[in-house]
């Protein structure tokens, strides 16, 4: 087992639930105003850990029928200030490049958001030794071809590691078992996970398993 820490630029950041709460709550802000008014919201005056520079993502699921992904975006390095990666990462999730369909403002009452901001990121030759579902979201990077997938996605749908990396590799286009090849780059995040219980509702953190 090989392990290298890959952190670039990235800052490790720690959030208090306050600064969760409000990195929902202005992903929240950034989807309303994108979708409402088609502007992208500023930060404004930000907690000072949305100072540092690390990646984050931001996930929308609807609430109708029995739910569904509406929407997801991020990166999991951070050359620029949380803040602002949240606000970018809500946009994007938010438009018709996520789910093939953009956000329209009579969802907004029937969606959550959730932001996972990056604590760690190790880049790995052995993913299903070090993989630990619950704790990693994974990244599969090709060159050309890039796809990453929710730390809570493995534990929510019952897969193994061997499912969540495939899928990761079929979100980036990729055949399933490509993870397995010399070529293809496989990182492992960790985050600090916040999501709405409910739309517009109180925030709750998530626990790692």
């Amino acid at each position: 087992m090989t392990w290298y820490v890959y952190m670039s630029e990235a800052q490790s950041v720690t959030l208090s639930y306050e600064d969760g709460a409000r990195a929902v709550e202005l992903a929240r802000e950034a989807v309303e105003s994108y979708v409402q008014n088609g502007s992208r919201e500023q930060p404004g005056s930000m907690r000072e850990a949305f100072y540092a520079r690390t990646g984050a993502y931001v996930r929308l699921q609807s609430t109708r029928g029995r739910g569904s992904l509406r929407g997801c975006a991020g990166a999991h390095q951070g050359g620029d200030q949380l803040g602002h990666v949240i606000v970018d990462a809500a946009i994007r999730a938010a438009s018709d490049d996520s789910c093939g369909s953009e956000v329209r403002p009579a969802e907004l009452s029937n969606i959550t958001v959730s932001v996972c901001a990056v604590t760690n990121l190790l880049l790995t030759d052995d993913p299903i030794e070090d993989l630990e579902l619950g704790r990693h979201g994974v990244v599969v990077d090709a060159g050309s071809e890039t796809g990453w997938l929710y730390p809570t996605v493995p534990v929510e749908n019952n897969w193994t590691a061997e499912e969540y990396l495939g899928r990761t590799c079929r979100k980036a286009g990729l055949p399933p078992q490509a993870w397995q090849r010399e070529d293809v780059m496989v990182t492992l995040f960790e985050g600090q996970t916040f999501r709405e219980r409910e739309p517009e509702g109180s925030v709750e953190q998530l626990k790692l398993e």
